[in-house]
């Protein structure tokens, strides 16, 4: 097989999540453990750093690679789903892993694939630990794909656990409760490895408290070490001001969404839980890796701007907490006329986030293209149930035209609700595109 035959057996022959949902979850983990052990296990040679949370796990794996990037380590740095390249999953010092290394490992594990079913998920994680062992990685920052407990990629003793945060995502699969959802994220938390939370929040605190006490794992509260004095924003670049236990710190972050905020709090007090374990990571580093995490690790999709007068934005925000957090920016910035452009999957929970969308905002209804998405006139009917009124796209190309359109100069677009909705928008036409 060629790369092009190999990822369409894996996209097609493999159950794939992204694309069908719920029918391809494993609930356990012994197909990963099978895969590994025929690769003679690579997750236990190499150091981890292994990240669960509903929302804001993505952009803290980016921040703490770029950071032990810039501080001379080699940093492997596995996450999904990929936006545009199967090989974003999968990078080493913000280098995708290459073609062949994706043909050689499918082609070698062939004859387990057949034997086990394994999903695509499954077989991504195992492809990132065999590549991060053979390239003999200092360090691996490794982000969870659904929950914790029963995740693939639960299956390493990381340096150091962190769980961003819970919200509602994913209940049919992870409890329906926000008390459940923590049970399973807890889940990566280990024996006597240290854990960073990064917000308090009543349901899950106590679930992570209580696991890690039980486990003698050293438990930090973000929040506790770090707090938010001011922000603002200059030349495409978001300064925070932090207030630490005996110090005051102004950080320049090339990710500019307003959420990155408690983000980096986060990835402060991993830091120096980093740095308690062995690794030198200067105030210089740390500044640079921040500075530079977009640019150094290809991050897309957070609060990314493409195009200015009228301004385009994308942003993968698909759960109400995330975006909430997508709209709070609202407030801090200057438009003229609001555009939202929506598309989500069907198994998210819709109505709440139609509920919390701003009632002047001109919507535009649109979907990603492949099963697990709500039709673009499914969800144009439920708005409409709640009062509200847009028009209706096959593709989210459509819906920006139609926006770009209706829209002046100083108009505010926002596309959003669903990651491979994102990861269908055509970049370069709009950002060189001449109105």
């Amino acid at each position: 097989m060629n790369y092009q035959e190999t990822l369409q057996f894996l996209y097609e022959k493999l159950p794939e999540f992204s694309r069908i949902g719920e029918p391809a979850y494993k609930k356990d983990i012994h197909n990963t453990i099978a895969l590994c052990h025929a690769l003679n296990n690579p997750q236990h040679k190499f150091k981890s750093i292994h990240i669960a949370g509903t929302n804001g796990k993505g952009s803290v794996s980016h921040m703490l690679a770029s950071i032990l990037q810039e501080a001379g380590y080699k940093t492997g740095l596995y996450t999904s789903p990929h936006l545009v390249d199967f090989r974003e999953r999968i990078k080493i010092n913000g280098q995708l892993i290459s073609q062949q290394d994706v043909v050689e490992f499918t082609q070698r594990l062939l004859p387990l694939f057949e034997s086990i079913n394994p999903s695509f998920f499954e077989v991504t994680v195992a492809m990132a630990y065999d590549y991060f062992a053979q390239q003999q990685v200092d360090i691996a920052v490794i982000e969870t794909g659904l929950g914790g407990r029963l995740d693939s990629t639960n299956i390493i003793t990381p340096t150091l656990s962190i769980i961003t945060n819970i919200g509602w995502d994913h209940m049919q699969l992870l409890g329906d409760s926000l008390e459940k959802i923590a049970v399973e994220k807890a889940g990566i938390i280990k024996t006597k490895v240290p854990v960073v939370i990064g917000k308090m929040q009543k349901e899950s605190w106590p679930v992570f408290l209580e696991k890690a006490t039980q486990l003698n794992a050293p438990i930090t509260l973000a929040e506790n070490a770090h707090t938010i004095d001011h922000f603002y924003w200059e030349k495409d670049k978001l300064f925070i001001k932090v207030n630490s236990v005996k110090s005051q710190t102004l950080f320049e972050l090339d990710l500019t969404g307003i959420y990155q905020c408690t983000n980096l709090i986060t990835v402060l007090s991993a830091v120096e839980q980093l740095t308690k374990a062995g690794f030198a990571i200067s105030p210089l580093a740390l500044h640079k890796g921040l500075s530079h995490a977009k640019k150094s690790t290809g991050l897309l999709g957070r609060w990314e701007e493409i195009r200015p007068n009228p301004k385009l934005v994308l942003d993968v925000a698909h759960n109400a907490d995330g975006i909430e957090q997508v709209l709070l920016q609202l407030q801090h910035i200057h438009f003229n006329k609001l555009h939202l452009i929506l598309g989500m999957a069907k198994d998210k929970d819709c109505e709440r986030v139609l509920d919390i969308l701003p009632k002047q905002a001109v919507l535009y209804f649109t979907q990603a293209h492949l099963p697990r998405a709500m039709p673009a006139t499914m969800l144009t009917a439920l708005a409409a149930k709640k009062q509200l009124q847009g028009t209706t796209h096959e593709h989210v190309n459509d819906a920006i035209a139609a926006a770009l359109q209706c829209a002046m100069p100083n108009d505010l677009l926002i596309v959003f609700g669903s990651i491979f909705l994102v990861a269908e928008v055509d970049r370069e036409r709009w950002a060189n595109l001449t109105l």
